[in-house]
């Protein structure tokens, strides 16, 4: 197993146990239905994903004027993952859902994901 990959999965079994499951939820667009003259319905994507909330620091805040009250930050382990997350999908963690903010940043070192850290707002 190359050098990163093992990143990847030693990040897997870290966060889980600082961590806890979150649900990332994808909603595809559906195809144009020329019957109706609109869209049919899309179609909606779950998976579940291991992740660190944080708060972000005051260093943070001073830095980023992007950066509100009240939002978190995000880590989530790539390893595994069906889909990357994406600035349209949502996030439920303990029932409470959030949306993602930008920039979602992808750590992978040698092209290999290993994290993803998003800003995510309620």
């Amino acid at each position: 197993m190359a050098f990163y990959e093992e990143m990847a999965v030693m990040a897997l079994e870290m966060i889980p146990e600082f961590g806890q499951p979150v649900t990332l939820i994808k909603t595809e667009s559906g195809e144009y239905d020329p019957e109706t003259g609109g869209e049919s319905p899309g179609e909606t994507l779950e998976q579940i994903a291991q992740g660190i909330m944080l708060d972000f620091t005051g260093q943070e805040f001073q830095s980023n004027s992007l950066i509100k009250q009240g939002d978190k930050k995000l880590k989530i382990a790539a390893q595994g993952l069906e889909w990357a997350p994406d600035l349209l999908n949502k996030i439920v963690v303990q029932g409470r859902v959030w949306s993602i903010i930008p920039p979602l940043k992808e750590i992978n070192p040698a092209g290999t994901p290993i994290l993803y850290e998003l800003q995510v707002r309620s």
